[in-house]
């Protein structure tokens, strides 16, 4: 059994009763509010609601940017939209090249091939870019630290507007361009993906033009696509983004989304952040992993529905192929760190790594070790590398503190890349470890749940599965929510899925519920029979045109303690984490 922390933060019993009077709702979901910092009404109203919204103006020195790309338009100057191969990437350069080519902007784009130019603006595409003749490049989704390729861009006579959300450089140096970045600019909503600042400037560009900017909202759509396969936290604007983008999305004119969601057999009425995330972000990531990111920025642009099939499924045959390019780099990784042995931060290396790839194996390698891991993909004498975290851990400061040993390095707190010389792996991998031990407590090593409710069975029914589905759009920032029964006791367990889960039945307070188990080998982790604490999701499950509420099990603890509703307290107990591929939402791409 795996050790665990049950995490109940306080609740206080006033708060949870004004929320209930006042807002009208349950007391488990007024537990859940409270518990997630939204005691006061309003606050509660406004999450709610998930309707916020900023103007583009809110970004410090945007009108900068703005002049300089409306001069560019009216001279006929060539305009260059250097993007990256991800889905952020391709869907903010899909949104700022249709807006452009609205003002009838000359204007194209460049993705990079993560294999031939690596991450970010390199100096040799900035030369390329300006022998044909660009004379504006704007970035979108990254170049935040490009401070010298900017400055050899100037030299070349292109101008630059630098847009992004990456995390500056550690030194703070800049690019001398405009920059449009939410952390950078003091925009309210600092967490914006690049889709979201590629619609931002759009909007403003198309308003000092004289267009209504209102318009662009059938980009909703990508925006609702970016945020939710980025991983930036559902709070706030990305909150009100993907709450207004999935309807967007399900309703999409797009030739190109309807046939992805075709192949990823997603029925656009039911759309919502999983299906985003499982299936559709995955398939649009899958040629930028392999090959080149080309196909996947067609997809998003053509009106030619045949077209857009064609593509679709070529995507989805790239998406298969990736899956086992990533099944087999992980069972050589997890064959490195059972060598190894327990450290607190893993760095393994391996020859035909496929470096489009190993981002996704470092996200499982971390869900099984609960340990930062960065996977090298080695290339005759350097190799390149993407980098994992766990909650208690800033990815991008342990790079940093390791920087001596890198080539060059960047992203942020929980995802990051890098380049590396062969022989330097070594001294970084301990240097790494070392940084790691050091930063990390011995608590935070422990996985933790945290409970947002202490509920009792009979108030577990359709009724609340289908007020807390008022708190979605769930993911980074917003997690499922967490249900804790104290007195649960399981019963009638029977296999399912060829053995792979569990169904069973869940009693507490004389009340019987249908739950589910996934990825634990068809038994449950306690006793049947006996009193256990127990956490769950509660979801609305659809069988055969029927719909009924269910609990999907995600941690047992043995040992019942005294938990209420309202009062914190200590628990650490030995646990069983149930997880399963489907149930850890939004793995960094």
């Amino acid at each position: 059994m795996n050790e665990c922390r049950f995490e109940v933060p306080d609740c206080p019993s006033d708060q949870v009763e004004r929320l209930r009077g006042e807002l009208g709702v349950s007391g488990a979901l007024a537990q859940v509010l409270v518990r997630r910092g939204f005691g006061e009404p309003d606050r509660a109203r406004a999450f709610l609601a998930a309707d916020e919204e900023h103007s583009p103006d809110g970004f410090m020195g945007i009108e900068a940017a703005v002049e300089v790309i409306l001069t560019c338009v009216a001279s006929g100057e060539r305009i260059t939209i250097h993007g990256d191969y991800d889905v952020d990437g391709i869907c903010s350069t899909a949104v700022l090249l249709g807006a452009l080519r609205e003002l009838g902007a000359d204007v194209d784009s460049y993705l990079p091939d993560r294999a031939g130019d690596g991450y970010g603006l390199g100096a040799a595409t900035v030369r390329r870019l300006a022998a044909r003749g660009t004379r504006l490049l704007i970035t979108v989704d990254c170049a935040s630290t490009a401070v010298e390729e900017v400055a050899l861009a100037k030299e070349l006579g292109m101008r630059v507007i630098v847009t992004d959300h990456h995390s500056p450089r550690a030194d703070g140096m800049l690019p001398d361009a405009p920059i449009v970045h939410p952390a950078i600019c003091g925009y309210r909503c600092a967490d914006l993906c690049a889709t979201a600042v590629a619609y931002k400037l759009a909007q403003a560009v198309h308003a000092a033009a004289g267009r209504d900017p209102s318009l662009l909202r059938r980009d909703l759509d990508l925006v609702a696509l970016a945020t939710i396969a980025d991983v930036v936290p559902l709070l706030g604007e990305n909150r009100a983004f993907v709450r207004r983008g999935l309807p967007a999305l399900a309703g999409t004119a797009k030739p190109g989304l309807r046939a992805l969601m075709s192949v990823a057999r997603v029925d656009p009425a039911k759309v919502d952040e999983r299906s985003v995330a499982f299936a559709l972000a995955p398939r649009l990531n899958a040629a930028g992993r392999l090959y080149r990111a080309d196909a996947g920025l067609e997809l998003l642009l053509t009106d030619d529905r045949l077209r857009a099939a064609q593509i679709a499924n070529e995507l989805d045959a790239a998406n298969s192929e990736r899956r086992q390019v990533e099944m087999r780099i992980r069972f050589q990784a997890e064959a490195q760190m059972d060598e190894l042995g327990e450290r607190a931060a893993y760095v393994l290396a391996g020859e035909e790594w496929h470096a489009g790839v190993i981002g996704i194996v470092a996200s499982r390698l971390v869900e099984r070790s609960g340990r930062p891991v960065v996977l090298i993909a080695l290339d005759g004498e350097t190799g390149r590398a993407s980098g994992r975290s766990i909650d208690g851990f800033d990815l991008l400061a342990g790079l940093t503190a390791c920087g001596t040993h890198l080539l060059r390095y960047g992203g942020h707190r929980a995802a990051a890349g890098l380049e590396i010389e062969r022989e330097r792996i070594p001294d970084f991998a301990l240097a790494f470890a070392a940084h790691a031990e050091e930063a990390l407590a011995g608590e935070e090593l422990v996985p933790a749940e945290r409970v947002d409710a202490v509920v009792g069975g009979d108030q577990i029914g359709m009724e609340l599965a289908e007020e807390l589905r008022g708190l979605a759009p769930f993911g980074r920032g917003n997690p499922g929510v967490s249900l804790m029964l104290t007195d649960a006791v399981f019963a009638d367990s029977r296999p399912m899925g060829e053995g792979k889960h569990v169904r069973f039945s869940v009693e507490s307070r004389g009340v019987r519920s249908r739950a589910v188990a996934f990825g634990i080998g068809g038994r449950l982790p306690v006793e049947q029979g006996e009193p256990v604490q127990a956490t769950f999701s509660l979801e609305i499950n659809e069988w055969n045109g029927v719909s009924e509420p269910r609990l999907v099990l995600r941690r047992a603890a043995v040992t019942p303690q005294a938990i209420s509703a309202h009062r914190q307290v200590e628990p650490v107990v030995a646990d069983v984490l149930v997880e399963d591929d489907e149930l850890v939402l939004f793995a960094m791409p």
